[in-house]
């Protein structure tokens, strides 16, 4: 008899983790490859923000913290939200995690009872599936292809939701496609929720600020205002301020649920580091020019890689609006045999060539539930990409 729980063997480990320790692991081993898998800034965390923490820790900030969130930094989520956002949340309805993940996790164990289905566009960030399965839930996944932007339209959803539809989980920027929805997009979608009042919806905002070419930023509670008493909005500091080791989510929601899912971080962890909490408040709250130079620094890296890419044969790649995340085809590869007689008969198996052949550590599209598909983070040195896109243009020239 196992000690293991049942519910394990509904899930699976993070594939993008699992290709970034690989990656990690080939060059221990003295093996030349290049990691495109994490969805990690390699900017560092700005030196203010660091300051602040060294600062909590001289005053002596080092003890327990209100469950989810000290009263300093709900002030300076409360204010990020009126500031950026045009929403409206008091300190009662802001939860602050560690990280994103266990706000969205905390959210999920919160509402969801067996027989609950969340709907989840795919491509989807890899978790969104698991962590719905843990809390008990069923995902319902609803294609959203490179014709239509890697996009939810307004029609699939509709068809989608039924009388156990119970969430929506809406990301965008995306992970892993960085499509973004405009204003008007996000409205269409709003008019279809409008006639389903028992369907919530949970945004997943992390990747906010990474948004290029003019493209204005929009979440969907600001658009539609009907919406905002079942909108549970989600953000973080990790992507836009470099602070993915330091673990700081973050929401705004109705008072109820912020309750509830405080009541399950009282069980589960308590509060996030209160080092990291002082250093969001200053990254919430400081000067931020750096985030539209860092910015125009992913443009370019996105630009070249969409070009690289989209010489290489087989491949097609669409230019994404935000996050720093491309998800070409590889639909074209498809069939084809590899130098040593390999056939490609998917997505993973044309990243596992990759990794092979030429040292190069991307994530396959079968783990954001479409194919045949797959992920580069575009969050590294230009130099490691232009490498990087050269040696997937020759594994793709390499095809028979």
């Amino acid at each position: 008899m196992s000690i293991l729980a049942e519910s394990l063997s509904r899930i699976k480990p993070s594939p993008t983790i699992a290709v970034t320790a690989k990656a990690r692991e080939l060059r221990a081993m003295g093996k030349d490859v290049i990691g495109l898998g994490a969805g990690e800034p390699d900017f560092d965390t700005p030196d203010n923000i660091k300051e602040a923490a060294i600062k909590a820790i001289r005053h002596g900030e080092t003890k327990y913290t209100n469950v989810d969130g000290t009263p300093e930094l709900k002030a300076a989520v409360s204010q990020k939200f009126k500031r950026e956002n045009n929403l409206d949340y008091a300190p009662e309805q802001i939860t602050v995690g560690t990280g994103g993940k266990q706000v969205l996790y905390n959210a999920l164990m919160a509402t969801l009872n067996p027989g609950d289905e969340v709907l989840i566009p795919a491509p989807y960030w890899v978790s969104y599936p698991d962590m719905v399965l843990l809390a008990g839930g069923t995902p319902t996944f609803i294609e959203a292809g490179a014709n239509q932007g890697f996009k939810l339209v307004p029609e699939e959803l509709d068809k989608a939701i039924t009388k156990k539809t119970k969430w929506l989980i809406l990301n965008s920027p995306s992970n892993p496609s960085g499509a973004a929805y405009t204003r008007e997009e996000l409205a269409a979608l709003g008019e279809v929720l409008k006639r389903h009042e028992h369907v919530w919806v949970m945004t997943d905002d992390m990747y906010e600020h990474l948004v290029y070419d003019d493209f204005e930023y929009s979440t969907i509670a600001e658009v539609c205002p009907f919406l905002y008493d079942r909108t549970l909005t989600v953000n973080g500091v990790s992507k836009a301020y470099a602070m993915t080791g330091w673990r700081i989510g973050y929401a705004g929601g109705p008072v109820t649920l912020v309750a509830a899912m405080a009541k399950i971080q009282s069980q589960s962890t308590s509060n996030p580091s209160s080092i990291s909490q002082a250093a969001a408040v200053e990254a919430l709250t400081g000067p931020n020019d750096y985030i539209a130079e860092r910015n125009k620094v992913f443009q370019e890296r996105r630009d070249l890689v969409v070009a690289m890419l989209n010489d290489a044969e087989g491949l097609h790649c669409s230019t994404p609006e935000g996050a720093f995340y491309v998800y070409p085809s590889c639909a074209g590869c498809i069939g084809k045999t590899t130098p040593d007689g390999k056939k490609i008969g998917n997505d993973t198996d044309f990243v596992t060539y990759l990794l092979e052949s030429v040292g190069v550590a991307c994530v396959q599209g079968e783990a954001f539930g479409l194919s045949p598909h797959f992920r580069i983070s575009y969050a590294t040195s230009t130099e490691a990409l232009k490498e990087a896109c050269t040696r997937i243009q020759k594994a793709c020239a390499d095809l028979k």
